[in-house]
């Protein structure tokens, strides 16, 4: 049972299926509406390329593109994750909350975010500014987004459910 008075969920990857395309789905119809949505979204990389593709974010409103990873070569072992790009892309976000937006969305809770890094100081700025939010979370992070949301809610990767969460945001309002 969702909770219309919470303003911030995820919607849950449990690599079956595609959520960042059913979150840029979700979100272009929104707009379509009418509904001030900001954010930043996933954009899909090449075909195959799995972990070796560059990870790039989407400005839903000027379209504009964030680079957030790093090359460190094919031997690399590391973390991909580019600070300057967070850094970078944040600024969307910022605006978000500024403006304030009837909707942000942010393409992961992961592992930055996690550990405090990453788009967490944003995603609290946008939750102060009393901005809705709406994310992605995996299993493996699922602990962590417990922890920094205060157990917010969890959703399927499925239209239905994530359509029924925003529409209990518009009946609240």
């Amino acid at each position: 049972m969702q909770h219309p008075e919470i303003s911030l969920a995820a919607i849950h990857d449990d690599g079956s299926g595609n959520v960042h395309a059913l979150l840029r789905a979700l979100v272009a119809e929104w707009r379509a509406q009418g509904h001030d949505v900001q954010g930043l979204l996933t954009r899909p990389g090449p075909p195959g390329a799995a972990c070796s593709a560059d990870m790039v974010l989407i400005d839903v409103v000027t379209g504009e593109d964030y680079l957030i990873s790093q090359n460190l070569g094919k031997e690399a072992q590391g973390c991909r994750a580019d600070p300057a790009g967070f850094a970078r892309a944040s600024q969307v976000l910022r605006r978000a909350a500024d403006t304030p937006a009837a909707l942000a969305v942010s393409n992961r809770f992961g592992k930055l975010e996690s550990l405090g890094e990453g788009f967490a100081d944003e995603l609290m700025a946008l939750l102060s500014a009393g901005v809705p939010v709406l994310t992605v979370v995996s299993a493996q992070h699922r602990e962590a987004w417990d922890a920094f949301t205060g157990g917010a809610p969890v959703l399927a990767a499925d239209a239905q459910v994530v359509q029924a969460w925003w529409l209990s945001l518009q009946h609240a309002s």
